[in-house]
């Protein structure tokens, strides 16, 4: 299905009965990397799930976004199929739009899958250094666009140019006031070997927040799908009515 927001065409997907669950995806992913947590609740529990504007079959900004971006078009979504009260999982990406979502909007639950939220300046490696150094030389403007293509991340390189900058954007963002805003229940379910969004950022995650818990499971930074079965008991016990 597909409902107009903010002037894109927003793809989603809803079934199921019951208390709403709201399912966030990663960056470069879509509706199907959370397929596998909503299909496991969709007998209790009203599932919607979206492609965020740029990923799946949504359209792709016109401008670059930001976090605050992708909160208004999840605010007027969120507004348009009445969800109320939802239960916000959220994965990297996804988690960090479902904080922003969380802090100034009525929740149930938050349930965070490797989803930093506190920007840490880490010292560049030096060849990274050195190459930033050579482009303020006269006559190296174009040693921007070299940079780009090998040294930047894997999914800057895959971006396009809109979403190569609206990647910029959402990752250079802190969000930990957000965080410290967020009253309701909230379980962090990180996986101990996750370089994408380290370990480290998840216990300090933790501490900022109001009502936190952190699940160490093993596993990368997809570690909610390589221990889909017991990230879902886990779930089933959290989200509990009266818990």
């Amino acid at each position: 299905m597909k409902i107009n927001i903010k002037g894109l065409d927003i793809n989603y997907v809803q079934y199921g009965e019951g208390r709403d669950i709201l399912l966030l995806h990663g960056w470069g992913q879509n509706i199907e990397m959370m397929k596998f947590i909503g299909d496991r609740f969709s007998d209790r529990f009203r599932i919607t799930i979206l492609d965020f504007p740029g990923f799946g079959e949504s359209s792709e900004p016109s401008v670059p976004f930001t976090i605050d971006d992708y909160y208004d078009v999840l605010d007027e979504f969120v507004r348009k199929l009445k969800i109320k009260k939802p239960i916000v999982m959220g994965h990297s990406f996804g988690g960090r739009v479902g904080i922003r979502f969380s802090a100034n909007n009525p929740i149930e639950k938050l349930v965070l899958f490797g989803s930093p939220c506190i920007r840490i300046q880490e010292k560049l490696p030096l060849y990274v250094r050195f190459l930033k150094k050579l482009k303020t030389l006269p006559g190296m403007n174009n040693l921007g666009e070299f940079m780009k293509k090998y040294i930047g991340s894997r999914d800057y390189k895959a971006a396009s140019p809109v979403m190569r900058q609206t990647l910029v954007n959402v990752v250079n963002e802190d969000l930990s006031t957000y965080a410290r805003k967020i009253e309701e229940p909230t379980l962090l379910v990180w996986g101990e070997y996750d370089t994408e969004a380290p370990l480290s950022d998840a216990k300090e995650l933790e501490k900022i927040m109001i009502d936190a818990a952190l699940i160490t499971l093993p596993g990368t930074h997809y570690a909610y799908i390589e221990n889909l079965d017991r990230v879902c008991l886990i779930l089933n016990e959290f989200l509990k009515e009266g818990k």
